[in-house]
């Protein structure tokens, strides 16, 4: 079993703490037996999270457990200019040297740096915070549009959700794409199975409904289509009020809650099987009045952006035989995907 320690530090995001035990439930819950043990380790040993949770966590382990792990990941916190708590850098410049994969979630990169353990490598960190990384650690190649950099032992990530960017990476590197598209599976689909026990549920009380069938037929083939809580009313021949009470009473949604899950259910599926769709295509297959719209509620239901998503689920490229060089002939085209 492989060991990861979380080292949490004063003023962690929430998310962060608990980023990691879900995606790593979520692997276990598709292998044979546990694939992971998850330590958390804080310095000092009670930290409070950031706001607006401000929690209190007293976790089992302090830096002692980075001794024996397989995997450290650094989590984002508060303070990240100040140097590390003390005993935190020869910690980690201990794993290193052991050879320790080591990971940072957002400002938890400026604690690798601090440590001296990113001179001369790529890293990245919260987009708002890639100039003071770049200028308190002029030794590190900073990469400003990175969502998650690998260089060696080392993966930094940003964004809100670089924790699960990190995690999945993990994953994928230790159990294979396969697993990993799984896992993200295992983490969103669970959203969408709302939507669809929403409509078994609908299915199954139509009779009593006064003959809803045709409207939601209509609704569901014209996801494309800018529609209004009017326009489903109008063509129910219902007034507002009636539809919202029949479609909450029998599904838990109102009707353009469930309209934007068929939306998102639908757009799943096109990102699942259309390959060639662009993300701005499939916005306005399903009805989204732009992209940057569809990318916010995709990403506020499932936790992944459409691009993410579509990653996390591909089927893995079969690898290609290695390319002969003709005299004279230049390097082969393409390079990394990220």
């Amino acid at each position: 079993m492989s060991v990861i320690a979380l080292l949490v530090l004063d003023g962690v995001p929430a998310h962060q703490l608990t980023t990691p035990g879900l995606v790593l439930d979520a692997v276990a819950r598709g292998a044979s037996g546990d694939a992971y043990e998850l330590r958390v380790c804080a310095v000092p040993r009670t930290v409070t999270t950031a706001e607006p949770a401000a929690l209190t966590v007293t976790a089992d382990w302090g830096v002692e457990g980075l001794e024996s792990a397989d995997t450290v990941v650094v989590a984002g916190h508060g303070g990240f200019l100040d140097e590390p708590p003390a005993g935190v850098a020869e910690a980690l410049r201990d794993a290193v040297g052991r050879g320790c994969r080591v990971a940072a979630v957002g400002t938890g990169t400026f604690t690798l740096a601090a440590a001296g353990l990113l001179d001369g490598r790529r890293a990245t960190t919260v987009w708002s915070h890639v100039p003071e990384l770049a200028a308190r650690h002029p030794r590190v190649d900073v990469d400003p549009a990175g969502t998650l950099v690998a260089d060696g032992p080392f993966r930094t990530s940003a964004g809100f959700l670089g924790g699960l960017d990190v995690c999945l990476r993990l994953v994928e590197e230790d159990h294979g794409p396969a697993a990993a598209a799984a896992t993200a599976r295992r983490l969103v689909l669970p959203v969408y199975d709302e939507a669809g026990a929403a409509r078994d549920e609908l299915d199954r009380v139509l009779a009593e409904t006064g003959g809803l069938e045709p409207t939601v037929q209509w609704l569901e083939a014209g996801l494309h289509r800018p529609l209004t809580l009017a326009d489903i009313a109008a063509h129910a021949r219902l007034s507002v009020r009636t539809l919202n009470r029949r479609f909450r009473a029998h599904t838990g949604l109102s009707p353009l809650q469930y309209l934007l899950r068929a939306r998102l259910d639908r757009a799943r599926r096109l990102l699942e099987h259309d390959q060639d769709a662009t993300i701005e295509d499939i916005a306005v297959r399903v009805g989204f009045g732009s992209s940057a719209s569809f990318r916010r509620h995709f990403r506020q239901a499932t936790g992944m952006t459409p691009r993410d998503y579509r990653a996390a689920v591909a089927p893995a490229a079969p690898v290609a035989p290695a390319a002969t060089a003709r005299p004279g002939a230049g390097p082969p085209e393409g390079g990394p995907s990220r």
